[in-house]
């Protein structure tokens, strides 16, 4: 017998088996309404399926609530249920569930969470104090990114000390929030569902459509009943708003401005998965060959669908009764599966920071990513030096790396350059801290006003150069084609994307094909470019040791060429004299330093700051000393980068640490000096940094500058980054059929 066939056919056996001799597949319902839908499902499956097929018997088990539909699936009392994608985390992670299948609508499988008020009476920003109407505890909509985005704006602020639902009970006056539990009672407070000192007959702020304020319906209807000031629902439930809501309701938007109820898709509070099914690990099979039947009998194109239309509630008296109403089908899912692929990265690192697993968020430890051994001895210096608050050191093998980590949850921060930034925005990640590289006693002035200072008048400028050897006297920035190039390391802004403008982009240079990375190698000989590939590659290093060299070309201060520093390097050629470039690309910033310490470290004998030139765009060379008048652009701050919830975090974390560690204090360990203790430069921060001022309510493009962002934008629209195709997978549209 072929394989396939002899699967089949075990599976089969399988299956009757299981459900033989009054075993049936069992879907839990949460309400009546579910209930009589439930049932009149499998009337009509019992008249059109043969007496033999398993699913010629389905039962309906009645559930309290969402929680007793997951506790009766798990002991064997149900089967399946479909469920918000909070609980769906909850399912797997606390209850040992599997995921099978996920709801898709109109705009694919997610929904977009928007807060909704009366007309007139408020904006996003200020909700303290009124009363709130939720869809449901931990559910996407109503719980998760409407406080995850109030979080990350620092709207509302989560003591540790507190847990989470103590810290939302007092930031609104009275709220709505089923399934929060009874030590909650303020957020309980507008519920309407019935009270009974019996546990089945209580449905008084649960998730069930006994509660009428339950679910996205019920929080729309919570609002319009006049319980509450603003509800925190799905766009579902306002896509097919009335005359009368449209002209009576509208959104709030993240800017603080409002919008016609139709308007979800740009006014919201972020998009998160929709809903999806569950069932027992040794049921998957089975419930998925179940949910395939339905779909193809009773879905929007089913055969049988005239007999029974399976996203169709108001005949058994309610709206959304088994799968939301506005469902287009189910897309069954494939067994490699893992959850972060079903609900996406960025959605399962907001709920474990929201407390999903059981616990409360742990705010008083910090994973600071990494991206070398230099970093991490610095890193751990820093650890012991900072005794109030813990500090774990984690490694990545560059910045890209560790912006994967980041949205991965398996780090938490790391500074950035400004287009590692601009990578790190794209990929979601939000900036809590901006490096400030002027006056020292700059920084005695309130970060915060300082900060608005800088956006206003503009930061200290930091400058990328072109800088050469003066004995090379035929190397201009008109004359690179064909020279040997070392660059900080892949991205880095001078040495790759200000750099672009002056070579593979500049106005008639015909090896210019849109994709940056290729045009670089066609462009120069050879050079070292950390983090590229090829001939980029053929003048790194790496770094030696018992005669075997490692790193060689890595993006992290393991390749001796990277950063900075190693670009210096590479000008000025390893201690042989063998490997080196003809022109370098790097940040105006500890230039001089750097050139000080190639000498008295021994890496380069008798080189002083008159060995080296600047390489102007009009084709001059200059001294070092006029970076001012020639450069190739002005560089934005570096950021230190993290995930939206804990930008507040991280912020307190650094203005506490570089307090505690100034100079001027006890402390021996440097925040902002790297290159004498360590060997490095610019390790963790840049060495020329004063102090790291808190971003607050300021965005990327606030401090990245329109300019910068256009060419960063124009640049990648068109070259490609392995690093953006991990971030920019889209769970929301992308389908994994079985």
């Amino acid at each position: 017998m072929h394989v396939l066939s002899f699967l089949s056919a075990f599976f089969c056996s399988a299956m009757v088996h299981h459900m033989a001799s009054g075993k049936k597949f069992r879907w839990c319902t949460l309400s009546d309404g579910e209930q009589r839908k439930c049932s009149n499902l499998a009337r009509t499956l019992q008249n059109i399926l043969a007496s033999s097929d398993p699913f010629s018997r389905v039962s309906c088990v009645r559930a309290h609530n969402t929680q007793d539909c997951m506790t009766k699936i798990r002991g064997n009392k149900a089967d399946a249920v479909s469920l918000d994608s909070g609980d769906v985390y909850t399912a797997v992670s606390l209850y040992d569930l599997e995921v099978v299948a996920k709801e898709e609508h109109t705009e694919g499988y997610c929904v977009f969470a928007v807060a909704v008020a009366r007309r007139g009476t408020l904006n996003i920003r200020n909700l303290k104090g009124t009363r709130s109407c939720h869809s449901g505890a931990k559910w996407t909509s109503g719980w998760n990114i409407p406080l995850g985005f109030l979080l990350s704006k620092n709207l509302l602020y989560w003591d540790e000390e507190q847990p989470l639902a103590k810290v939302v009970s007092t930031y609104f006056n009275a709220s709505c929030v089923p399934g929060i539990g009874v030590s909650s009672p303020t957020l309980c407070e507008l519920c309407q569902g019935p009270k009974s000192y019996v546990r089945e007959k209580n449905y008084f702020c649960e998730t069930s459509s006994s509660e009428p304020f339950s679910n996205s319906d019920g929080a729309f209807r919570c609002l319009k009943s006049g319980a509450g000031d603003v509800a925190f629902i799905d766009h579902l439930t306002i896509a097919s708003a009335t005359d009368s809501e449209e002209h009576e309701f509208e959104l709030l938007c993240p800017d603080g401005s409002t919008a016609s109820l139709k308007s979800y898709n740009s006014c919201n509070l972020g998009q998160g998965p929709g809903k999806a099914v569950v069932t027992r690990g040794h049921m998957k099979r089975i419930t998925k060959r179940f949910l395939t039947l339905i779909k193809n009998f009773f879905g929007r194109s089913g055969k049988h669908k005239s007999r029974f239309s399976l996203f169709t509630s108001e005949p058994f008296g309610g709206q959304n009764l088994l799968f939301h109403d506005s469902t287009q089908g189910l897309e069954v899912l494939t067994d490699d599966e893992e959850i972060t692929d079903i609900l996406g990265l960025d959605y399962v690192a907001l709920l474990k920071e929201l407390g999903h697993e059981g616990i409360s968020l742990d705010h008083s430890v910090i994973r600071w990513c990494c991206i070398s051994s230099a970093e991490m001895r610095k890193c751990e210096d820093w650890a012991l030096s900072v005794r109030s608050d813990p500090l774990v050191c984690v490694q990545a093998t560059s910045q890209s790396g560790c912006i994967e980590m980041i949205k991965s949850n398996e780090a938490d921060a790391v500074t950035l350059d400004a287009t590692h930034a601009y990578i790190a925005g794209r990929c979601g990640l939000q900036p809590a801290a901006v490096e400030y590289w002027g006056d020292n006693s700059d920084c005695l002035t309130d970060p915060k006003e300082l900060l608005q200072s800088l956006l206003q008048k503009g930061f200290p400028s930091l400058y990328a150069m072109a800088v050469t050897k003066k004995s090379m006297k035929a190397v201009t920035i008109l004359d690179l084609r064909g020279r040997r190039s070392c660059h900080g390391n892949l991205y880095s802004p001078a040495g790759w994307l200000l750099l672009s403008t002056f070579t593979v982009r500049a106005p008639g240079n015909e090896t210019w094909d849109c994709d940056i990375n290729s045009a670089y190698e066609n462009y120069f000989w050879k050079g070292c470019m950390p983090g590229g590939e090829h001939g980029l590659c053929k003048v790194c290093v790496g770094w030696e040791e018992v005669g075997r060299v490692n790193g060689r070309c890595a993006a992290n201060h393991d390749e001796r060429y990277y950063g900075n520093m190693g670009a210096l390097r590479c000008l000025v050629g390893d201690p042989g004299g063998r490997s080196y470039g003809d022109v370098a690309f790097l940040e105006h910033h500890s230039l001089q330093e750097n050139i000080a310490y190639l000498e008295s470290s021994g890496w380069a004998h008798g080189v002083d700051s008159s060995d080296f030139v600047l390489l102007c765009p009009n084709g001059e060379r200059v001294p070092i000393t006029d970076w001012k008048q020639c450069n190739l652009g002005v560089i934005p701050p570096s950021m230190v980068m993290t995930r939206p919830v804990i930008s507040a975090k991280i912020s307190e974390f650094l203005i506490k640490s570089q307090e505690y560690l100034r100079p001027s204090k006890d402390s021996t360990f440097q925040l902002f000096k790297s290159v004498q203790k360590y060997g490095e430069g610019d390790l963790l921060f840049k060495d020329a940094t004063s102090c790291l001022l808190p971003t607050g309510h300021y965005g990327l493009q606030d401090i990245l500058g329109d300019s910068f962002i256009q060419l960063a934008d124009s640049v990648f629209d068109c070259t490609h980054a392995g690093i953006l195709d991990f971030c920019t997978s889209n769970i929301c549209t992308e389908k994994k059929k079985k």
